[in-house]
């Protein structure tokens, strides 16, 4: 990461996060999905105009704290590195399904990285 002239490291801007059940509630009752053998995305349109949204949900099934910790951290990592693909005024809900722990670990951050890159690429808000 560069660093500004107080020697601080520079973070990258951030987008906005889904926090609340009703949001997520919302993009589900109302949005579209498109999904994947591991991961499902949800996505709808907000009328209020802004930058673009993110949750995550990943359930129990997927494993302990520590590993869906892991799993969220990892899928925030690859949501940031494809902010191109992120379409103003959209809320987006990264859904991930049992497996996918195993799944990342075997083929490694990139190929998690392509996954998430290919829903949001299909995700195409009306």
């Amino acid at each position: 990461m560069p660093a500004d002239s107080a020697g601080a490291v520079s973070q990258p801007p951030r987008r906005g996060r889904l926090s609340r059940a009703a949001e997520f509630e919302a993009v589900a009752q109302l949005g579209r999905s498109v999904g994947g053998r591991y991961l499902t995305l949800r996505f709808r349109r907000r009328e209020r105009a802004g930058a673009a949204r993110v949750g995550f949900a990943v359930p129990r099934k997927v494993g302990g704290a520590v590993d869906r910790n892991k799993v969220k951290r990892r899928l925030r990592e690859a949501v940031d590195s494809h902010p191109e693909l992120l379409a103003e005024s959209t809320d987006y809900v990264v859904i991930a399904r049992p497996g996918i722990a195993a799944a990342a670990e075997t083929q490694g951050f990139e190929w998690l990285r392509e996954q998430v890159a290919g829903l949001l690429r299909q995700a195409v808000p009306e």
